[in-house]
């Protein structure tokens, strides 16, 4: 059936509740529960169905089991006491508001081959340092969220640059992986949202440009008042991880107990890329969780029933991150199967020119990734459609209109990936720095925006100047 702009209703619901409950997981919910109710289904059984589909595949699955490693891992720190001591060698260096956000978007910079592990590895390390420089959760949430996807866009042997050189194989005269990886390593220039987002960051932590929006509210309450979270923030991080503490009289080992972990997931990260050409990033975060264990064991830490306990309470702090990335999944689907993205392609697809290929481009990718929470799916769907227009506008030449398309979508998905309340991402970052998720959603979207409309006026200027 061609559901029309009913396709849209599951997203738009689930989007306006979460801004006017700010209870992301109700929320989602009555989205899908709306989706259900278009399609005709009987909702007890519609509901059920969805679940099973949406939630019985391996993605979702992969998805799930890193962040179950995750939550034993981030325990597993807390009982060794590696993140406090890790604080106090920075805090011998008294470090303020402005070093503790560069410090943390160097980090995410560093950390730039997992969009998955880099919001989850510094709002975990920098959420004690950032506290006590009275940075407001939200900030922290939007530096994580920020230097994650936005730089593994730029990154092009990332999983990102991988999977899109993929989806361009056969499309116009690309015809192998070799012309498709050259085609995303010429299009970095042109990705002005990844490279926008994350100067920005940089140019607010160091105070060249203020805090502006609800952002500057929720700093100056952080400052003022010394409230990292507001009163009525629904921290994402649930409270079993603040009950965690180190047995008495235990050390901690910087190197055996933060920064081995770290460079166990990097090591086995970009040694799986380079020898089997597939990162590996779950068994890296269980070769992290195994060695935490080992070690811990060996300096005698924790008992081994006292470490399975650690870990137990380590998966119940991410639950209600797991709750609404499944929920998130199970709308993902919904809205594929009212074709919302082919109902937005569809009313929108007429538009396109030579001149307004690239800002139409990215703004169809940006409105289909932000309403779907999906920027892989975005691709998707996008790149072949988007791509191949472009080709015909080319006369099938490879040349800076493909570059820049390739560009455009690639920033567009970004921008939903990184700023949709619906975004598994963006969900990770509200967890990792212990933020509410809708004032995560809601402090960082004006930045969002802002970049957003930068990359518009560049390609605006792109699309002119190469029509």
């Amino acid at each position: 059936m061609d559901y029309g702009i009913l396709s849209l209703a599951p997203a738009l619901v689930a989007l306006v509740l979460a801004f006017i409950t700010r209870d992301a997981l109700f929320s989602i919910l009555i989205g899908v529960l709306v989706g259900i109710l278009v399609t005709g289904q009987n909702l007890l059984l519609g509901f059920t169905s969805i679940l099973q589909s949406a939630l019985g595949n391996a993605d979702f699955i992969w998805v799930i089991c890193i962040e179950v490693f995750i939550g034993m891992m981030v325990a597993l720190f807390q009982k060794s006491g590696a993140i406090e001591a890790f604080a106090k060698e920075i805090g011998k260096f008294n470090i303020k508001a402005k070093g503790a956000q560069v410090v943390s978007w160097l980090l995410g910079i560093f950390i730039f081959f997992s969009d998955y592990f880099s919001p989850l590895y510094v709002g975990t390390v920098m959420r004690g340092i950032t506290d006590k420089a009275r940075v407001s959760r939200e900030k922290l949430a939007y530096i994580c969220d920020s230097t994650s996807a936005p730089i593994c866009t730029l990154i092009p042997f990332s999983s990102w640059g991988i999977y899109m050189a993929g989806l361009l194989v056969g499309l116009g005269p690309i015809i192998n992986s070799d012309m498709a990886m050259e085609s995303v390593i010429r299009m970095v220039p042109f990705n002005f949202y990844g490279i926008v987002s994350m100067l920005l960051v940089g140019v607010i932590a160091i105070g060249i440009i203020p805090d502006f929006g609800p952002m500057k509210k929720a700093e100056r309450r952080a400052r003022e008042e010394g409230k990292v979270v507001s009163d009525t923030a629904k921290p994402l991080l649930s409270n079993e991880l603040d009950k965690i503490k180190p047995n008495e009289g235990i050390t901690s080992n910087l190197f055996l107990n933060f920064f081995a972990p770290a460079l166990i997931i990097i090591s086995v990260t970009l040694g799986t890329y380079i020898v089997m050409g597939s990162a590996k990033t779950l068994e890296a975060f269980v070769a992290a969780v195994a060695y935490q264990f080992v070690v811990m064991l060996i300096q005698k830490m924790g008992t081994l029933s006292e470490l399975v306990e650690t870990a137990v309470e380590g998966i119940k702090s991410v639950m209600s991150a797991m709750l609404i990335l499944a929920l998130a999944y199970c709308l993902n689907a919904i809205s594929k199967e009212l074709g919302t993205a082919q109902f937005v392609i569809g009313a929108t697809e007429s538009w396109m020119t030579p001149t307004f290929l690239l800002p139409l481009t990215f703004l169809l990718c940006a409105f289909i990734s932000f309403f779907t929470g999906t920027s892989w799916g975005t691709y998707a769907i996008m790149t072949p459609i988007c791509v191949g227009l472009a080709f015909q506008l080319t006369g099938g030449v490879v040349n800076a209109i493909i570059y820049g398309t390739v560009a455009a979508v690639m920033g567009g998905g970004c921008f939903g990936d990184h700023c949709s309340p619906l975004s598994d991402t963006t969900i990770l970052s509200s967890l990792a720095s212990g933020s509410d998720h809708i004032d995560h959603v809601k402090t960082q979207l004006p930045y969002a925006l802002t970049a957003a409309t930068i990359s518009v006026i560049g390609y605006f200027i792109i699309g002119i100047t190469l029509a």
